[in-house]
Order: C-alpha cells, then sequence, then structure tokens
C-alpha cells in the first residue's frame, strides 16, 4: 500500500504518527484516507472549498505532484508520498544541474593573497584539489552575511570562520538567556546577559583573527535590509521566524544573491540554496505563510540541542561550495533531514513562472511590510491582543483568596512535569474544541500555558464559543514564576 510521510508539526493532529499506509490509487484518495483516519489533519491541509492550502506542498518520491497532475496524480502500491508544509507551482520543465562556478569577482580576487602563517592555518585545504591557493584566496575575498548568531547562526560562524571566509557580516539585535545555551554553542555561560553580537564576534576572532566580521546590531527590517545585503555575495539565511525569512528571500532575489536556507524543528530540519537567477526561490516552494500560531516556534515546540549544528553545517558547506564554484550547490533541491530516524531525503524544487518576486511577471519590486504580509500585527503579542487577561500577581492574590477560579492548563503533559499550578484542569490545546463539553460556561476560567501565546487563541476561541467569564495568564507560567512564585522554574 502506498504510504503517506506526516511531519513532525502535524502530527499532534494525527496521533503522532509519522507514516500511515492506506489503500488508494490517486495522491487525492491517499490524502482522503488520511483526514479520515485523522480528521484534525484537515484544516491544517485543506482550504473550506477542499483546496489543498499553498503553504503545503505534496512529494511523490522526489517530485513534487504539483507538476505532476495535482491530486489525479496515480499511485503505484509501494508509492512514498510526503508532507512537506513550511518550516515557514511552476513549470513542466526538467530541473537543469547548475553550472558550478565561483561567485567571487575576479578582479577582487587578484588583491587577495595568503601569508605564511595562513599557509599553514590553511594547509589541509591547500593541498585539496578542489580547494588549492586560488580556492582558499576565494575563501578569503569572501563577503558572507549571516542572519542570526543563534541556533543555526551558531556553527556557521564558527565553521565559516574556521575555513577562512575572509569577511563575515552577523545581524542580530538580541542577548543572550540561558534557554539558547542548548544549542547556541558559539555562547557560553558566562556570556548570558551580552549582546550576542560581542558574544559572536570574540569567539570568531578567537578562532581566527584573520577574519574580519562586520557587525549589525539592528532587526533586519524592510527599510534597512537592500542596504545591509547589498556589499556581500552569500546571504545565509539563520533566522527563526516568517516575516524575516521571506524579507531575507525578497531581498535576495531583488538584489540577485544567493539565499542559503536552513529551518530547524524538533528533529527535523530543511536545507536549501534559493537563487533566483539561476533556480527556484523560497516563494517558489512556499507562496504563502502559514496561519500566525500554526507552525510553532523553536520556544514553544522545542528543538533537539544538536538540530542547528547538522542543519547549519549543511548550509556551511554549500556557502563555501557556491564561493569556491565547486560541486552541485543545492540550487533546485530540497534537503530533508529526520534525525530520529536519521534519514536524509532530497526532493527536486522547480521555478514558479507565477512566482510574486521571481517569476515571469513579478508583482513584488520592492520590500513590502512583511509583518503583515504573516498576518501579524506585532512581536510575541499577536495571539493575545483584545482578549481579557490577568496578570501573575492579580492570579495569585485571587487563588490565596481562596476564589473560585478554574485553571485550564493546555500544554503538553510533559510540560506540566517542569512547573505547574495546584488543582488545574488539564486538556491539551489540540483537543480543547472536542472537550469543551467539560468546561461550564458559568465558571471563570484562567487559560494557562508556557508563555501566553498558546492559552491567547484557547482564550479567543472560547470566547467566540460563547464562555463569557474566561481570561488569559499574561506570559504564562513563565511569567507566573518570574513574577509571582520565584520557587517555580522558568522554561
Amino acid at each position: 500500500m502506498p504510504t503517506v510521510y506526516i511531519p513532525t508539526a502535524l502530527r499532534p493532529y494525527a496521533e503522532n504518527r509519522a507514516s500511515l499506509s492506506v489503500e488508494a490509487s490517486t495522491v487525492g484518495e491517499a490524502m482522503q484516507k488520511l483526514i479520515e483516519a485523522f480528521p484534525k489533519l484537515r484544516q491544517h491541509l485543506f482550504k473550506e472549498d477542499g483546496q489543498l492550502r499553498s503553504f503545503v506542498n505534496l512529494y511523490l518520491g522526489d517530485e513534487d505532484v504539483r507538476h505532476l497532475q495535482g491530486l489525479d496524480t496515480p499511485l503505484a502500491p509501494d508509492a512514498e508520498l510526503t508532507i512537506v508544509p513550511s518550516v515557514a507551482g511552476g513549470s513542466t520543465a526538467t530541473v537543469e544541474k547548475p553550472e558550478t562556478r565561483s561567485i567571487i569577482d575576479e578582479a577582487r580576487l587578484q588583491t587577495v593573497s595568503l601569508s605564511q602563517e595562513e599557509v599553514l592555518r590553511y594547509s589541509r585545504h591547500l593541498i585539496m584539489p578542489e580547494v588549492t591557493m586560488e580556492g582558499q584566496r576565494r575563501l578569503k575575498a569572501a563577503r558572507v552575511l549571516l542572519i542570526g548568531t543563534g541556533g543555526l547562526g551558531s556553527p556557521l560562524a564558527l565553521y565559516l570562520a574556521a575555513a577562512g571566509v575572509g569577511t563575515i557580516g552577523l545581524v542580530d539585535f538580541d542577548v543572550v538567556d540561558y534557554t539558547n545555551l542548548q544549542r547556541q554553542i558559539i555562547h557560553f555561560t558566562s556570556d548570558v546577559g551580552r549582546p550576542k553580537l560581542q558574544s559572536a564576534i570574540e569567539k570568531i576572532q578567537a578562532i581566527n583573527p584573520f577574519v574580519h566580521v562586520i557587525p549589525f546590531e539592528t532587526r533586519l527590517t524592510s527599510e534597512n535590509a537592500l542596504e545591509i545585503l547589498r556589499d556581500f555575495d552569500v546571504i545565509v539565511d539563520g533566522t527563526d521566524n516568517f516575516p524575516t525569512r521571506y524579507l531575507v528571500n525578497d531581498a535576495c532575489v531583488l538584489l540577485g544573491k544567493p539565499n542559503v536556507y536552513g529551518s530547524i524543528f524538533r528533529f527535523e530540519g530543511q536545507a536549501s540554496v534559493f537563487w533566483a537567477e539561476r533556480g527556484p526561490c523560497y516563494r517558489c516552494l512556499y507562496p504563502e505563510p502559514p496561519p500566525p500560531g500554526l507552525v510553532p516556534s523553536c520556544a514553544e515546540g522545542g528543538v533537539l540541542g544538536i538540530l542547528p549544528g547538522l542543519i547549519g553545517l549543511v548550509q556551511a558547506t554549500e556557502t563555501i561550495k557556491l564561493i569556491l564554484g565547486a560541486g552541485e550547490p543545492l540550487i533546485g533541491r530540497l534537503l530533508l533531514l529526520d534525525a530520529l530516524g536519521m534519514r536524509w531525503r532530497e526532493l527536486k524544487l522547480r521555478k514558479d513562472p507565477n512566482c510574486p518576486v521571481c517569476g515571469e511577471n513579478p508583482t513584488v519590486r520592492e520590500l513590502i511590510d512583511y509583518v503583515e504580509f504573516c498576518g501579524l500585527r506585532g512581536e510575541e503579542t499577536v495571539e493575545t491582543d483584545g482578549i481579557p487577561s490577568i496578570t501573575p500577581l492579580e492570579l495569585r492574590r485571587r487563588l490565596e483568596a481562596g476564589e473560585p477560579l478554574v485553571l485550564l492548563d493546555v500544554r503538553e503533559p510533559y510540560e506540566l512535569e517542569i512547573s505547574r499550578l495546584p488543582n488545574i484542569k488539564h486538556i491539551r490545546m489540540a483537543e480543547v474544541p472536542e472537550r469543551v463539553h467539560e468546561l461550564n460556561p458559568a465558571d471563570e476560567i484562567v487559560v494557562i500555558c508556557r508563555s501566553g501565546g498558546r492559552s491567547g487563541q484557547i482564550t479567543r476561541l472560547l470566547m467566540q464559543m460563547g464562555y463569557r467569564r474566561v481570561k488569559n495568564l499574561t506570559g504564562g507560567m513563565n511569567a507566573y514564576a518570574q513574577e509571582a512564585d520565584p520557587s517555580l522554574p522558568v522554561y
């Protein structure tokens, strides 16, 4: 029977299954059997009119079914169908192997030489026929911009610096906190509270003093992106949110820059090279982002600390290949990693002639408001704007006074093992719609999650279902631990 592979982000709606074998002769039949088995998947995969959502792709083997016969594509008995959603169209032409050439301008290369110390430092490169002295000079001449110095940016910065990339730009405005240390290996415990840029620059220069670092301690925006990206040869996307990801993509297309892409979630990762001049861009794969809240962030969904190292090093490898003009870059290919099964899969990507930014008749000719494009109205508070809330201190006061409150905790069971309030009513977020009958509309309900985002969504849902005495705990359990009960841990 054909097998449908379910990505991590959708497994909570499929009883945590990674795959399902179904009796089906076409892709459409297989998807219908899938949502019959797991009805909660329907809203995540299909629009109300039954059309597949544009931020969800289906691959039969390594081919996008949109370039075959769509949902009518026949399935062989041993077929493998993979759902590839955004971890935010095309022609029928075959994907050509990209021409391999260095992106480093020859005139700039002629101005670069290696000292005796550099020759010794890079000696294991110099004896490789794919690198040699010329290739190492190309690395020294290269200018690479890293967007973010977090999970992906950490291994990228360390290895590109060690490899001898001459100029590394860093864009970041965040500070180091304890939750970063599990995966952001460029930052040490002693760096907690310091700007990430300061921490990263110190480590880069400690590894290789020959590297010139250009810091941009700012948020990348539509107003500054073109100016920041303009003078770099390769842009490496280490972002963790959809507005910045689409911003980086569009800026790279407008400037003609290669965009080395990576994304991570729990045990899964993706990597590719988007370069509109030689293949598809990110929008060819995902024309629009998923709705806010559908795809959890690393803060909400978690990520294996080692995973950004695996994906970040794929990005670093692709960056060096572009600089050297060696090998076959991941242009027109999407690399998928399932670390739990330790399986790598490769899918073909095609350029979409109708892509709004790199297609035949582009409609995006300048950078737009990407927060609005992604359906967001602001940072962090998007899910809680306009709904009743209660502060941690007010909740503590009312609990100590013995007031009759129903504490509805919508987190996952394993999160309750970290911290919890007594006498809660526990219903997982995904189960609230089908278990809402367990709640009494006459009760005053306080909805709780980790940081207020998921509980904000459930508060809004309950209000839409007629619950009038419902409030969201501002900042969630983390805020309660910080403001009302320091004996509880923050995670």
